[in-house]
């Protein structure tokens, strides 16, 4: 009851997060998101999602072919399923946490997105997720920050999201990541700290959405680049391509700065930042994470813990639906590395499909 207590103080305190001098201690298995089931994932296909399919179109054709009316139902469809309830506005009040302390127009929220290379969030995805922070939650538009701080320079002239609410803010690289902040095993190099996003480590920011592609990339990731991997547009990219890059982009996953507030003795998320991963691949890529799409798949999918939702993807979605085969190996790490096993997954690891 006592350490109950003490949890509650901290969540109505909602302590702002300083640069920490020493590595985080998430503890493994631990629950980050409080309402909905950290280990639900969620899929669905839909041919009404696009016009006609043309596999190689660059991302402004994208846009012309997307049917923004299936996406928007077909994305409050897989939220339904996602937090187990029939009415999508109780689903995203389930999947959105307010943050203690705070009403919703006071809220910040910061989204990113990959804006690397050729593939791109198409922008009817983005604005479903925009709207109904705005429209269902009611958070200001300008308290919305859309960014890649890697690779999001000149965002707004070569991907220009349309029908956002006015106000909504393309940050493009937001500043870049360049706030040192301490990074926890399994990684070792730079002294256990690297260079990620300012408004993250002061933690100006409440809410972190996740909003990845689906793409190959090297075998040492797994051979494919979805949710845990766009947050090298977050922290540096630099030591993710290194000696010891797999052991990098898991630690990064798992410090305060994605998975929120941390309490010290225990490593419990006090309060969720990251509250949801959603990966578009109305086109997707094989290879990558150069190039135009290889597939049209029109399939989404979304769940609120990065390591969950890209171990289902990559080998349910990419490898049995698709042929793509991951690295099983670091596949298997995504999954280990956050203290779980397959067996843990519901419905007997299977990706729940709509």
């Amino acid at each position: 009851m006592k350490q109950a207590m003490i949890t509650g103080a901290a969540l109505t305190a909602f302590p702002i997060v300083l640069v920490r001098k020493s590595p985080a201690a998430w503890a493994r298995k631990t629950i980050v998101h409080p309402t909905v089931d950290n280990l639900r994932v969620v899929g669905l296909t839909d041919i009404r999602m696009t016009k006609i399919h043309e596999t190689g179109s660059p991302w402004a054709r994208q846009n012309e072919l997307v049917i923004t009316e299936a996406v928007w139902e077909d994305i409050d469809r897989l939220a339904c399923v996602l937090a187990q309830t029939r009415n999508s506005t109780e689903a995203w009040r389930q999947i959105f946490i307010k943050p203690p302390r705070k009403g919703w127009s006071e809220t910040v929220v910061a989204i990113k997105t990959n804006n690397i290379a050729q593939q791109h969030t198409r922008s009817a995805v983005m604005a479903k997720i925009v709207h109904t922070l705005t429209n269902t939650l009611g958070v200001k538009p300008s308290n919305i920050h859309i960014y890649d701080a890697c690779h999001g320079s000149e965002m707004s002239t070569y991907t220009p999201f349309a029908d956002l609410p006015e106000g909504c803010r393309i940050e493009e690289t937001w500043g870049g990541s360049t706030e040192f902040t301490a990074v926890p095993a399994p990684w070792k190099g730079s002294g256990g700290r690297a260079h990620c996003l300012r408004h993250l480590v002061d933690g100006s920011v409440d809410i972190l959405i996740n909003i990845a592609l689906c793409k190959g990339h090297s075998t040492q990731f797994g051979g494919f680049t979805m949710a845990m991997k766009n947050h090298f547009g977050t922290f540096s990219p630099r030591p993710g391509h290194q000696s010891g890059g797999q052991d990098y982009l898991i630690a990064i996953n798992q410090t305060p700065e994605i998975l929120g507030s941390m309490d010290s003795r225990t490593g419990k998320v006090l309060y969720p930042r990251q509250q949801l991963c959603l990966i578009d691949a109305l086109w997707a890529g094989k290879g990558g994470p150069g190039g135009n799409p290889s597939h049209q798949p029109n399939f989404l999918a979304m769940g609120v813990l990065a390591p969950i939702v890209d171990y289902q993807i990559a080998t349910k979605f990419r490898g049995e639906k698709m042929g793509w085969e991951p690295n099983m190996e670091m596949a298997r790490r995504m999954l280990t590395e956050f203290g779980y096993i397959e067996a843990d997954l519901p419905q007997g690891g299977t990706l729940i499909e709509l």
